[in-house]
Parts: structure tokens; C-alpha cells; sequence
């Protein structure tokens, strides 16, 4: 299942910073895939998280710049998806300028907990999802009720469906914490390719956010999305 939508908006205006973060994604994105091979490893061998590197207190810049990285484009694509649908809420209740911290916080919290459970780990993490991931944590505890419009595959081809947020993103982090769970002394954990302690980590961020500022979303005046 992938989100496409919400069926409310909070706040009046797009979510500006959400929006920024798109952008900053898609162009740093832009720049990778102009690098070559050998570059492009050497390029994520530096600013993106190395466990290993930062335990030695090395490339501790990469803590922030990872978060704007990408693997490819389907990494990109289904990251800048839930940040477009989840974001905007989320920045209209905290703010724009407190959105800023509050993003870049979950994304440093979420290396934090990929680096805790892989400490030994020389291949480099890189991506939104951390970030993304408290987003997540904090939309489910302030609407809990909104309804996610998401894509599914049926037998007929392509289909959408709303389902409550609670339920959407609830499934989505049963299924991260199960998939860390079972990565814990696996001999493959580095090289899943998916930092789930990462999701996880971020994830209890944003549910901790979340449960402080559940009233004030309450109070937020909402539209309702016609579709």
C-alpha cells in the first residue's frame, strides 16, 4: 500500500517546509546521478552515516547530511511520497521554524538508534526515512482518526482505498519494529539495504512529540479534502 493523500488538511496554506525539503531532496538527488559510479560510492562514503566513522568521532557532519540522501529513485520517490502526504499536518501544528528542528532531530535521533544496533557497520546509511519515520510517530498520535488515501494492487490492476491513519501507519510500524526485531544478531543485518532501527528509532521520536502536542492539533482548524 502507498499513501497518496489525506482526507484533511490543518492549518491554512501548504506546508511551505515540507515543500523546501522536497525540493532540497529532488535536487541534491538530481546531483548524484550526474556522478559516476566510483564518485557517486566515494560521495555517499562521505556524507553518509558510517557507524563505524562516527564511533571514532569522524565525518560527524554526515549525521546531517545522510538525511538528504538517496540510493535511488524508488527510494526517493516513496520517501518524498509520505513526506508529502504526513508533512503538512504535522507543520502546521508545530510551526514552520520548530518543523525545521523537529525534522532534523528525527533525523539525528534515527542514525543514532541505526548506529546503537550497528556499531561495527562500515556501509553507509543514507535517506529521509529516519526523518520521515518521527513524522510518522507524530501524525498518528495527533490524527489518529484522518483517513489515508492509499494505492493497492488487486487482481483487477490498480485500485484506491481510505483506511484511518492509525491503521496505516500502525501497520507500518508493527512491521518495522518485527523487521528489526528479527535483524538483531543476523549475519545479513548490514546489508539488508533498509536501516529499520533507524525507522524505529525515529518513529518513538515522533510518538513522544506527538503525545505533547495532541491537544494542540485538536484545536487546529481543519478543512476536509473532497475526493
Amino acid at each position: 500500500m502507498f499513501p497518496i493523500g489525506d482526507t484533511e488538511v490543518r492549518g491554512s496554506g501548504p506546508g511551505i517546509v515540507t515543500i523546501v525539503f522536497i525540493v532540497v531532496n529532488v535536487l541534491v538527488f538530481l546531483f548524484e546521478i550526474t556522478l559516476s559510479e566510483p564518485t557517486l560510492e566515494s560521495f555517499f562514503q562521505q556524507f553518509a552515516v558510517v557507524p563505524v566513522e562516527i564511533l571514532q568521532g569522524d565525518q560527524l557532519y554526515s549525521l546531517l547530511t545522510s538525511m538528504f540522501l538517496h540510493g535511488g529513485w524508488l527510494h526517493l520517490i516513496g520517501n518524498m511520497l509520505f513526506l508529502w502526504v504526513f508533512g503538512d499536518n504535522v507543520e502546521a501544528v508545530v510551526g514552520h521554524v520548530m518543523y525545521i528542528v523537529f525534522y532534523v532531530a528525527g533525523g539525528l535521533i534515527a542514525s543514532a538508534a541505526h548506529i546503537l544496533f550497528n556499531p561495527q557497520s562500515s556501509v553507509p546509511s543514507l535517506g529521509a526515512s529516519g526523518a520521515i519515520a518521527a513524522i510518522l510517530g507524530a501524525y498518528i498520535l495527533m490524527f489518529p482518526k484522518s483517513r489515508v488515501r492509499v494505492l493497492i494492487m488487486t487482481g483487477l490492476g490498480f485500485g484506491v482505498t481510505r483506511v484511518t491513519a492509525l491503521l496505516f501507519i500502525g501497520i507500518w510500524a508493527v512491521t518495522q519494529f518485527f523487521n528489526g526485531v528479527a535483524s538483531l544478531g543476523a549475519p545479513t543485518a548490514q546489508t539488508s539495504g533498509v536501516a529499520v532501527w533507524a525507522h524505529i528509532g525515529g518513529f518513538v521520536f515522533g510518538v513522544v512529540i506527538g503525545f505533547f502536542l495532541r491537544d494542540q492539533a485538536g484545536r487546529l482548524d481543519f478543512e476536509s479534502r473532497r475526493v
